[in-house]
């Protein structure tokens, strides 16, 4: 049996698809608030029938002993768990599930002998660099201001994986650009789609590497099932533009696409008073200084070592969008 933490978000969810699709036997942890009713929608999406084969079990990453007796009986562990966000507000939450979490995973991993984990990172990860462009798996990080706090924590959550090989864990990882698939629209990237439903005017300059959700899953659980271990590789299906990433989320909306630059001033504006209205209201900023910086910068990644490593092919971003429109469309 496997183990997936992480299994109602994104990646989770489709780590649990292609598992069961395998004929796998699976355990999840979920929180008690967590939503399984949408991982079930998403197993309806690909006309999966096995939704009912996994295991649910109550439990925190971050409270080591709510999830001990999850490992009893496990062979291989995906971590899928990680919270995503650009907001200063969830940083101290962040740390505890991205960074604590997975030495929690580490740990347990080790005490239970398990066969390996396989850990889903971020491209964010690897750090950025001004005036750097092009980004591989031999780029170490380096400590600058274009550097998220998200970045931070998952790069500091890499280095609990690395702890774990070094005491004997088998372990093998992957670094994705902006997953799309399906899940929340209101999560991740599904806030995207969201807002170019609603409707967007304005896109940036930047550029960024994005994937499709079912590589990600097919791909750790290709290289968990391998020989491979103690490595890391990049996981981007093509690096677009955001106008062009904009144009194929629209196409797949039936919605239109964002049509005006918005240069750097205006966007700095934008968050401003998106900042002044989250101090007014007391709900989030859909927009952060972090968030809105990163859309500026051009970023893009090669993944030329996975492709070799398990001779990968990748979805092209189009029919990624095209998945994804088609689910949130289907909900509406």
């Amino acid at each position: 049996m496997d183990l997936v933490t992480g299994g109602t978000g994104i990646v989770g969810s489709h780590i649990l698809e292609e598992l069961t699709q395998n004929g796998k036997t699976v355990r999840a942890i979920k929180r008690a608030s967590s939503d399984i009713q949408l991982v079930q929608s998403i197993f309806e999406h690909y006309n999966n029938p096995n939704f009912n084969c996994i295991e649910w079990v109550l439990g925190d990453i971050t409270d080591i002993s709510s999830i001990e007796e999850a490992m009893i009986g496990i062979e291989n562990v995906y971590h899928a768990a990680a919270i995503v966000s650009f907001n200063k507000k969830d940083r101290q939450q962040m740390y505890k599930i991205n960074v604590e979490g997975t030495a929690n995973i580490v740990n347990l991993s080790l005490a239970n002998n398990i066969k390996k984990l396989g850990y889903i990172s971020s491209i964010a990860s690897l750090g950025r660099t001004a005036g750097q462009e092009w980004y591989s798996e031999k780029d170490t990080w380096k400590t600058s201001k274009q550097n998220s706090y998200y970045a931070i924590t998952k790069y500091t959550a890499e280095h609990e994986v690395w702890r774990g090989t070094e005491e004997g864990l088998e372990s093998v990882m992957v670094n994705p650009g902006v997953i799309l698939g399906p899940g929340e629209m209101h999560k991740s990237s599904g806030t995207l789609f969201g807002t170019i439903y609603k409707g967007l005017k304005y896109y940036t300059k930047g550029t960024n590497g994005f994937v499709d959700a079912r590589d990600v899953s097919r791909s750790i659980i290709q290289l968990v099932q391998s020989d491979i271990s103690k490595e890391r590789y990049l996981c981007v299906g093509e690096n677009l533009p955001f106008k062009t990433f904009f144009e194929l989320v629209a196409d797949s909306l039936n919605k239109k696409a964002p049509s005006k630059l918005a240069k750097p001033w205006l966007t700095g504006i934008v968050w401003r008073l998106a900042g002044f209205i989250s101090f007014i209201s007391g709900k989030k900023p859909a927009i952060t200084k972090e968030s809105v910086s990163t859309s500026h910068f051009v970023n893009q990644y090669n993944s030329d070592k996975l492709k070799q490593a398990i001779d990968f092919k990748f979805t092209p971003i189009k029919e990624a969008c095209e998945n994804t429109g088609a689910f949130f469309l289907k909900r509406k």
